[in-house]
This record gives structure tokens, C-alpha cells and sequence, in this order.
């Protein structure tokens, strides 16, 4: 008996999936803000890009601390960078595992023609998320300048 799609696992092997932009994306922003930590935290904190919403207002927004805490994370202090911005703090690594897991995966199938599983969000949550992040770092925002 032969089966019903001669080449189906050769032919799906053969041309890998894409890697999806928002991931490309991420991985681009992430490794942007990977180096500019790491330039602050080499300078002593002297080098690094000043939040224009703190210079105009002189209130923090919601991602101020992001890269001192991301900067004390690349030297191993967690409990210098919780301070800096916590929710940051649980939200950074988080993504930074998914998108690292997702690159590997699509590395893995294109290069050594090995397939891992990858997650895939369904469209509602791909709309929905953003937005709920968004809102509960506005939300963060407000609430740390009234502390």
C-alpha cells in the first residue's frame, strides 16, 4: 500500500516554514536593547538613551528603568534590577525565551532539517495581547508617578 502523499514529509522538510515578522521584530528590538544594556552597564550607566516623556514632564513612563534593569541583569544583580522596573522585570525574559525558542526552531528546520513544534497564537490573541500589555504598562505608568 502506498501512501497518500508520496512526498508529504520530504516535501514539508524540504521548504522550511518563514519566520513570522513580528518575531523577526522582536528579535531586532530585543537584541537592539541587549546591546544598548550592555554599552550602559560597561560606561557605568553614562551612555544610554534619556526618556523624552521624564525630560518634558519629569514623570517616569512606563518603560523608564527598562534599560538600567536590563543593563544589572547582564551583570547577574536581580535584585538591583527589580527596582528599576518590575513588570519589565517578568514581561523581558519571558518574551526573550519565546522569541530564542522560536528563532532556534526555525534555525533547526531550515539549517539541520530538524522541526520543533512551534507555538502558534491564535488571531484573537495575536490583536488581543498587545493591547492588554499596553494597557496594564499605562496603567503601571500612572500608578508609580503616585507612589
Amino acid at each position: 500500500m502506498q501512501p497518500a502523499h508520496p512526498r508529504g514529509i520530504e516535501a514539508q522538510m524540504a521548504m522550511p516554514e518563514p519566520l513570522d515578522r513580528r518575531v523577526r521584530g522582536l528579535a531586532a528590538v530585543l537584541a537592539g536593547g541587549a546591546v544598548l544594556a550592555a554599552v550602559n552597564g560597561l560606561s557605568g550607566g553614562r551612555i544610554g538613551l534619556p526618556c523624552p516623556f521624564h525630560a518634558v514632564t519629569g514623570l517616569d513612563c512606563p518603560f523608564c528603568g527598562t534599560t538600567r534593569m536590563a543593563a544589572a541583569l547582564l551583570e547577574g544583580d536581580v535584585a538591583r534590577a527589580w527596582p528599576y522596573n518590575p513588570p519589565m522585570f517578568v514581561v523581558l525574559p519571558v518574551v526573550a525565551l519565546v522569541v530564542g525558542y522560536l528563532l532556534l526552531a526555525w534555525t533547526l528546520e531550515r539549517f539541520a532539517r530538524f522541526r520543533l513544534p512551534r507555538p502558534r497564537p491564535g488571531a484573537r490573541f495575536a490583536q488581543v495581547a498587545p493591547m492588554v500589555f499596553l494597557g496594564a504598562m499605562a496603567a503601571y505608568g500612572v500608578l508609580r508617578n503616585l507612589v
